[in-house]
Formats: structure tokens, C-alpha cells, sequence
């Protein structure tokens, strides 16, 4: 039973987290297109004499592929989050499909026991029943012998 509303939980809630996992991602690839967006801009940037670009256009350049780094790696810290929860929820799943498949099994071990059981117990009723029927059949012949010879020596003397 207990087991039943665990997995009813992870099956409300499940797509939840990566429903919440892909929005955030969404709006993190959202943020690094507009880095992106800026650092072309600033690529773009020449301050210096004759067109060209100066150390410091240069540096803020580098300071946008820095940011696009960063994002980057919160990107890949979400994917790996994603995908650990991913793994988490299908390991949970399995180990419950694995302890409800050990439940199943030891409750057909126990109903198999039992099934054994009532057929030794038939089995020596049966035995009981067979020994009745022919002591019983004995008895009768024997009662039937001697009822015979009773009444030869009675009836014929």
C-alpha cells in the first residue's frame, strides 16, 4: 500500500521537477544568446586609431567570453542535475519494481509451501481412508466366512 503512494508521488511529481528543470534551462540558453548578442557587439567595437581595436576593447571582449563561460557552466551544472534526478527517479522505480517482484515471489514461495502441505495432509487422509475401506472390506469377509459357516453347521447338521 505504502509502496503504491510512493510511486503515485513520483509519478505526480516527477515531471514536475523536469518540467521546472527545462524552463529554467530554457531561460538560461535565453541568457547566454544574449551574452552571445554582446560579446558580437563587442567584438565588433573598435575604438582605436585608424579602425583598429585597443587593449581595452580587447579586454571587454574577453570579459563576455568569460560570462558565456559562466552561463555555460551553469548550463552543464543544471544538465547534470536534470540528469541525476533523471537517474534517481528511474533507479527508484526499479528498486521498487525489484522489491515488489521479491514481494510477489516470497508470497508465491509461501502459497507453494502451503499447497505442499495440504497435499501431504490429503495424501495421509487418503492413506487413512484406504486403510478404513479395507479393514473394513477384511471385516466383512471374515463376518461373511463366518456367517457361512454358521449356516452350513446350523441349517445342515
Amino acid at each position: 500500500m505504502s509502496l503504491s503512494l510512493v510511486l503515485l508521488f513520483l509519478n505526480f511529481f516527477t515531471p514536475q521537477f523536469n518540467e521546472a528543470g527545462q524552463a529554467k534551462l530554457e531561460k538560461m540558453v535565453k541568457d547566454r544568446d544574449a551574452l552571445t548578442a554582446q560579446w558580437k557587439a563587442s567584438e565588433s567595437q573598435k575604438s582605436g586609431i585608424f579602425g583598429n581595436r585597443t587593449k581595452k576593447d580587447m579586454i571587454e571582449t574577453n570579459e563576455w567570453l568569460e560570462r558565456i563561460i559562466k552561463k555555460d557552466n551553469l548550463i552543464m551544472d543544471e544538465l547534470r542535475m536534470i540528469g541525476d534526478i533523471e537517474t534517481i527517479t528511474a533507479t527508484q522505480t526499479g528498486d521498487d519494481y525489484k522489491a515488489i517482484a521479491f514481494k510477489q515471489e516470497k508470497d508465491v514461495q509461501a502459497l507453494k509451501r502451503a499447497v505442499a502441505e495440504r497435499d501431504k495432509q490429503l495424501k495421509e487422509k487418503l492413506s487413512e481412508r484406504r486403510t478404513f475401506e479395507w479393514i473394513s472390506l477384511i471385516l466383512f469377509l471374515i463376518s461373511l466366512g463366518l456367517g457361512f459357516v454358521v449356516y452350513k453347521k446350523v441349517i445342515k447338521p
